[in-house]
């Protein structure tokens, strides 16, 4: 099971340093990709973070690969391994590998025809959310299920598919049987349970 942890936008109101030490953790403990989402940062002060966290996780001498939910010439400027875009930014995929050659793209999708649309634009691999229902500010989000994620790892022809949203310990287990290479989150990651999925 490969594991994607995603950062929770936090580090504007908290220390740099916990997000950064959080991100060495990641790698020391066998994450495969961390994706830095903190769109609240100037590109500076987000040029600067990745920097130190592409840094911390190639101290760990690990595989981790660090991707940059953000612009491409940011990611490739602060060293980072790849960038995750959004599934209506999937035209932008040419223009990324121009910028970043053999980078990792992480795509996020919802449904079926989105992933087929992924691969064909060239992702390297995509998100699948929400599988399980999760919280919102002001509700909760339905999942779309098992049996959607099974139907859209069976379409990715090869491209890996990581599940996400609602996702824990204790349910990860059914998305790797419904097909998915890995699970990806942000609440999975916050604590250290996540090192019993290794």
């Amino acid at each position: 099971m490969q594991l994607y942890a995603i950062t929770d936008g936090t580090s504007g109101r908290e220390p740099a340093d916990r997000l950064i030490e959080q991100a060495a953790r990641w790698a020391a403990g066998g994450v495969d990709f961390i994706q830095i989402r903190e769109k609240h940062l100037s590109p500076a002060v987000l040029r600067g973070l990745t920097k130190a966290i592409v840094a911390a996780v190639r101290k760990q001498n690990s595989n981790t690969r660090v991707l940059l939910n953000g612009a491409a010439e940011l990611a490739r400027e602060a060293g980072a391994d790849g960038i995750h875009l959004a599934g209506e930014r999937l035209h932008e995929i040419d223009a990324v590998r121009l910028r970043l050659p053999g980078a990792t793209l992480s795509v996020a999708c919802h449904s079926a025809e989105e992933i087929t649309q992924a691969h064909e634009a060239g992702a390297t691999m995509a998100l699948f959310a929400p599988v399980f229902e999760k919280p919102l500010p002001g509700g909760r989000l339905a999942g779309r299920g098992l049996e959607e994620l099974e139907a859209t790892c069976a379409v990715a022809d090869g491209m890996p598919v990581y599940a996400l949203g609602g996702i824990t310990v204790a349910n990860a287990r059914l998305c790797m049987e419904a097909g998915a290479t890995g699970v990806a989150g942000i609440r999975l990651f916050a604590g250290e349970g996540w090192l019993l999925l290794r």
